[in-house]
């Protein structure tokens, strides 16, 4: 999974990855995303931890901004 990959190089709480992996997994569901190897799924990622790292608290609205942002 990549956002795990990109959680493992940076300091978070368990907490902020926990909210990283239901918005990241929100996120892929809303865009029907089901291949975990698949290279919009990176990009999804990166959008997720750069939304959340603005202190946002809730799944559902990081992941419609991550797939906002990328414009799907």
């Amino acid at each position: 999974m990549p956002i795990n990959r990109l959680l493992k190089t940076g300091e978070y709480t368990p907490e902020q990855i926990d909210l990283f992996n239901r918005a990241f997994s929100l996120a892929l569901h809303s865009m029907g995303l089901v291949d975990r190897n698949d290279p919009l799924c990176e990009i999804v990622a990166r959008k997720v931890i750069e939304i959340g790292k603005t202190g946002a608290l809730d799944a559902k609205g990081i992941a419609q901004a991550a797939v906002a942002s990328i414009g799907l």
